[in-house]
This record gives structure tokens, sequence and C-alpha cells, in this order.
């Protein structure tokens, strides 16, 4: 059986074997603790909307009555602009939960399916501006528990009934075996694209980027910036990973995965301008949460004849050279390094496969998280801000500054760069409590 026969055969097995037609699936009543589950998500949209309103409220008498009340630290905008962010995004939020636990409620499947992937992503932003604001704490706990319910939610409702989805997975397995035999294992079998976006291709393709990304952008500094000098360049607590190269190579295999035929020259386009963003977006990300900066291309050149314009729109974040690179590197993974991926992926023992992803999945989320708290804890002690939970007293145990400052060679830490209220509101306690000249 050819991979391009497949889907024919699978919709033949289906059809053979499916017990109920789409719409009695669709219109199947999901579980009552589901429907539970929509009534508080109703609950909590209504109650999210009522808070901001009375806190836009709270706000404004402040402004009208003290604007002091408000301000945080010596310059207030940046903070304030990722309030207001923040708060615009838990309006869409809390309107999203409503109409989500609304399709629940009514057991309308593919509407809960399809907010669920918004309120997925609006919470993914809420958790990321949070960390910005106020880092790493407590308060994250309960929008990893909705995430992972989300997710939850999403796998599991869906148009199909139980019967077929257990054999839609009986047969894709039966195909998996069969591809892996031909050393077909990841292609998309539909052919609409190279592989297959599934989270075990993308997974790899994430983890084998990171390592890669890490490989070239140290002789890059090797060879080119300091000739000679070997710096850590790593992004991660522990092992020779670089996220930001897994990261970009995951949004340019989602995006130009459909397009590996394209002309070289729209998917070297693509590629710049993905990379290019998203290498400014991480930049961001780490400077206002943790006041890191990792890299600076201020001041850039155009072959040292005049200053390089995407530098200075994007502040250093990103430069001409720099999306170039990711055009040349996002070609090159496209074109050639996807075809290698899919035969790494087949070294892959098929008994171990789904279990040993799973595993370096684990580690992986393990590495992230450790990294994330890591950095939180630098930034408190570089801001004076005393260690005092037994999780900040671990960090500044086991991974001190100087330990930090030589994991994290390329990266500098400014609190009073941060948009963070906790860093700024302990600069302005020490001002405060300076003694006056």
């Amino acid at each position: 059986m050819t991979p391009k026969a497949q889907p024919e055969t699978i919709d033949a097995d289906m059809r053979a074997g499916a017990p109920a037609s789409e719409g009695d699936a669709a219109a199947a009543k999901i579980p009552l603790a589901m429907r539970l589950y929509g009534a508080l998500c109703t609950v909590l949209g209504v109650f999210t909307l009522f808070s901001v309103i009375v806190f836009a409220a709270l706000m404004t008498w402040a402004l009208q009555t003290d604007p002091s009340l408000i301000i945080v630290g010596t310059d207030p905008t940046l903070p304030v602009v990722l309030l207001a962010i923040s708060y615009l995004v838990t309006i869409g939020n809390g309107a999203a939960l409503v109409v989500f636990g609304r399709s629940l409620r009514k057991s309308r499947r593919r509407n809960a399916a399809r907010w669920s992937h918004v309120l997925i992503g609006t919470s993914v932003v809420q958790v990321l501006l949070k960390i910005m604001l106020q880092g790493i704490d407590l308060s994250l706990i309960p929008d990893a528990i909705q995430l992972f319910l989300l997710i939850a939610v999403s796998v599991t409702v869906d148009p199909s009934l139980k019967k077929e989805r257990a054999l839609e997975r009986h047969v894709r397995d039966m195909v998996e075996r069969e591809a892996a035999e031909e050393g077909m294992l990841g292609r998309d079998v539909e052919g609409k694209g190279y592989i297959e976006l599934n989270f075990f291709n993308l997974f790899w393709v994430f983890v084998i980027c990171c390592f890669l990304g890490l490989v070239i952008e140290t002789v890059y500094h090797f060879v080119i910036v300091v000739p000679g000098e070997i710096q850590d360049r790593a992004g991660l607590l522990f092992g020779p990973f670089s996220p930001i190269y897994g990261f970009g190579a995951v949004l340019m295999t989602a995006a130009l995965n459909r397009f590996y035929k394209a002309n070289p020259v729209v998917i070297f386009a693509v590629s710049a301008v993905i990379g290019g963003l998203f290498e400014a977006a991480t930049s961001l990300f780490m400077e206002f949460g943790f006041g890191a900066v990792a890299w600076d291309y201020s001041g850039s050149t155009i072959f040292g004849a005049f200053p390089d314009p995407i530098a200075a729109v994007f502040g250093g974040r990103t430069s001409t050279l720099f999306m170039c690179m990711w055009g040349a590197l996002g070609l090159m993974w496209i074109k050639l390094c996807l075809p290698w991926m899919l035969r790494l992926i087949n070294l892959i023992p098929w008994k171990v496969r789904y279990s040993f992803t799973t595993l370096c999945a684990v580690l992986m989320l393990v590495n992230g998280v450790m990294t994330l708290e890591a950095l939180d804890c630098w930034f408190e002690r570089l801001s004076g801000i005393p260690q005092t939970t037994p999780v900040e007293r671990f960090y500044a145990e086991n991974y001190d500054n100087d330990y930090m400052a030589h994991r994290f060679e390329s990266m500098t830490i400014t609190p009073d760069d941060s948009a963070r209220v906790d860093g700024a509101a302990r600069a302005v306690a020490d001002v405060s409590a300076a003694p006056e000249a």
C-alpha cells in the first residue's frame, strides 16, 4: 500500500466500520462532567468581565483623584502599556469563556473545539504577560490548570464518537507501522505537505533545531564575532539547546510545510520575516519579563556603508543580516533537512517511539520551566528582592549569580529595563529609603 493510496483506504475503512454518521456524532451529548465544566467556564467568564469593568472604573477614579496611586517606578509607561494589553486580552478571554461554556452546556462539539483553541491562545498570551509584569509566582497556577483542562477538552471534544476514534486510531497505527517499514514514517500521507504536522514530528523538529541552532551560533561567534573565543550560547539551564531556534523552526515548518515545492525566493522571504519577527518578539519578552538582553544589533550597518534600517526599526532586536540568516536557514530546512530528519525519525524503534518521545518531551518541559524559574530568581537577586520561599532558596544555592552568568554568557540582566512591578517597586523603595544628601 503506497502512501498516496492510504487516505482512500482509511476513508473506506471508516465508512465500513463507522457506527454513526457525522451528524449523529456531532449531535452526541457531551458527558455531564464536561457540561458542568462548561457551566463553570460561563460563570468564570461573566465574573472575569465584571471584574475588568470594576477595575477599569477604579483605575479611572484613581487617575482623576490621584494619578500617583498607579505610578510604578520612575518610568510607568511600559508597565501601564502592558497592563492595558493584559486587560484587553482578559476581556477577550472572558467573552470566549462565556461562549465556550455555553457550547459545552449545549453539547455543541464543533463550537466547543473551536473556542477551546481560541482560549488556549489567549491563555498562553495571558501567562506571558503575567510573567513580564510580575515574574513567576503562585498566581500562574490557575492559568496552568486552565491550560491543561482546555487542551484536554480540545483533544476529547470533537464530532467523532468513541468507536469512530478507536477505529481511526487502529487504522492509523496500521498505516504508520507500514510507513515505518517503507521508511516513510512522518510523511504527510495526504500529500498536502511534506511532513505530518503532529506532536511527534514537531517535537523532534524543535529538539533537533535547538541543538543545530546552538552549534551554528557558537561557530558564528567563534569565527566571525570574536575569532577564537568559544562562548556558551545555550538558552536552557541544561543541555546544548537554544530554544529560539527550535521554536523558530516549528513556526517555519508549520508555515512552509505545504510550500516545500514552492519557489525558493518565496520560502526564503517568508522564513526571513517569520524568523526576524520571532527573534524580536523573544527579545521583547526576555527584556520586559527579566530585564535580560541576550543579543543587541543596535548600530549594525549594511556592508559598512549605511545604518541597518531593520535594526533601527526594531531597536536592535533583529537585523537585516540575521533576518537573511533566518531566511537561509528556513530554505535549507525545508528543502534539505526535512528528509534528513525523517531518516532520523525512522531510526527510533517502533515499539518505543511514543514512550521515548513522551519521556523526552517531559524532560524538555522540566528544563524549560526550571530555566524560567532560574532566570526569575536571578532577576530578583539582582533587584535586591529577598529570597524567602523554598524554591527561591533552592535556586540561590544551586544556581547562584556566578553560575547563571557563566551558563548564559551572552546574557545580561538589568532590572531597570524590565516591565516588572516587583523590581520597579523595589527600586522605588530603595530610593525612598535612601538618606537625603
